[in-house]
């Protein structure tokens, strides 16, 4: 993988600087192909496709580079599939999905990995649980053999139950309740979602952690980790067929399950403004501003993600110079979009300068999001957020990890695996027009939701 990918991040390299000198014609566009290891034209045929009996959608990837292998399992779930008491249910099968199954009990599934040259984690979103395993290719049918009995036969005793739910309390205690940035971007999310279960924390609500039952976990278990509800991705040094046998050894005979309830709730437009002031002890004040953007896979998705580079993205972005370097209302700035299923939030962070008031350092990037949304932007600058985001797309797909996290995420989110090879061009068609009318779009006043935290001392 280090040859090829090294050769294709320098053919990118070359393909960036193009587009900041002869325009978007310099580019070369890659070309689609259908899934299978047998079609034609550009770097997604190398990707073949299938779809087991029970409903679980295999992708693999050959990278020959190396004798390792990434393997990622994507489960449709995340917070957005919770309800008021059950909330971090997802998050929570992150830690249980390592306490043990029918062939393997708790300890061996991360024992057997070590001992076979691998390693292994996951990580929890509103939308999607994802496990991600990496290993020497020899150990290739062991690590699908024990994916497949954390899928079917997953343990529910009552020890490990509660020793994990004391972990993710614990968790929850020290990301959040005792982190001033995360409680605060908790409550944004729950204040700027009046319907739509993005409001949910992904950790959940303390007290829905203290009172999960098992029967909750197994009902919970039973609709979301099923094989139909799953994608797994697999990319390194493998062939498709025989992935694809052994995937139809160890992953079809796991029994489908009835599809889980799709999430019918939509946000109502927001209609005004909403404001919410929190007073907690620390260091110094915090600012968040949120607005109602769009989903991931939309139309509008790359205007998005090159307006947030346009303002954050390095100490020449447009809000870093404004707020730390001239006006010195902030010490830092930063943003997200998140990308989801759903219409989700453009968030803006700000660590407010000790000398400065959350109301100064708002002013300011109020200011500045106006200024964009009313004059857009040069074509240089948006040439500029063009090549940073093409550059950290590239970088990532240097990995055989980064290529099967990218490929998954388009598969899943975006809703085709195929969406990955075509990210270029989506970039080269955003134009400044879309920008300047994303902009004017997203950051309406009616659209926003303003969090402030200020610091207090801590009362004896």
């Amino acid at each position: 993988m280090i040859v090829r990918s090294l050769q294709l991040v320098t053919a990118l390299a070359s393909t960036i600087l193009l587009l900041g000198t002869s325009g978007a014609d310099a580019q070369p566009r890659p070309q689609s192909a259908k899934a299978g290891a047998g079609a034609k034209g550009g770097l997604a045929a190398e990707v073949s496709a299938r779809t087991l009996h029970n409903g679980m959608k295999v992708l693999v990837w050959p990278d020959h580079d190396i004798p390792n292998v990434s393997l990622h399992i994507y489960y449709r779930v995340g917070s957005r599939n919770e309800r008021p008491g059950i909330t971090g249910l997802s998050h929570y099968f992150e830690h249980m999905m390592f306490n043990g199954s029918k062939e393997y009990p708790s300890g061996e599934f991360d024992r057997i990995m070590e001992a076979n040259g691998g390693g292994n984690n996951a990580w929890t979103s509103q939308d999607v649980t994802a496990y991600t395993d990496w290993f020497t290719k020899d150990a290739l049918e062991l690590i699908m053999k024990m994916e497949a009995d954390r899928i079917c036969c997953l343990q529910f005793d009552s020890t490990s139950v509660e020793s994990e739910r004391g972990d993710v309390a614990s968790e929850r205690r020290a990301s959040v309740d005792n982190d001033n940035g995360e409680f605060l971007d908790e409550q944004v999310w729950a204040t700027a979602f009046s319907a739509h279960p993005y409001q949910i924390p992904v950790i959940g609500w303390p007290s829905d952690i203290e009172r999960w039952s098992i029967s909750d976990l197994q009902d919970y278990f039973r609709t979301y980790y099923a094989p139909n509800n799953a994608t797994a991705v697999i990319v390194g040094d493998v062939t498709p067929e025989e992935v694809l046998a052994l995937a139809e050894r160890h992953w079809a005979p796991i029994p489908r399950q009835p599809a889980p309830l799709p999430v019918r709730t939509v946000e109502p437009q927001q209609l005004g403004e909403r404001r919410l002031i929190v007073r907690r002890p620390g260091p110094t004040p915090l600012l968040e501003v949120a607005f109602h953007a769009g989903p991931g896979g939309g139309p509008d998705a790359e205007a998005e993600e090159m307006i947030e580079a346009i303002l954050t993205h390095g100490e020449s972005s447009r809000l870093y110079r404004r707020l730390v370097d001239r006006d010195r209302t902030a010490v830092d700035v930063s943003s997200s979009v998140h990308h989801g299923f759903d219409p989700g939030l453009f968030l803006f962070h700000v660590t407010v300068s000790p000398e400065a008031t959350p109301a100064a350092a708002e002013s300011a990037l109020l200011e500045e999001l106006a200024r964009i949304a009313r004059e857009g932007v040069p074509e240089e600058e948006l040439t500029k957020a063009r090549n940073v985001l093409l550059a950290a797309h590239w970088r990532r797909l240097k990995t055989i990890d980064g290529k099967a996290e990218a490929l998954g995420l388009d598969e899943v989110i975006g809703g085709d695996y195929r969406r990955l090879f075509a990210t270029a061009d989506r970039y080269r068609r955003v134009t400044g027009k879309q920008v300047r009318e994303v902009a004017a779009r997203i950051f309406d006043e009616r659209n926003r939701t303003v969090g402030v935290l200020l610091a207090i001392e801590e009362v004896p």
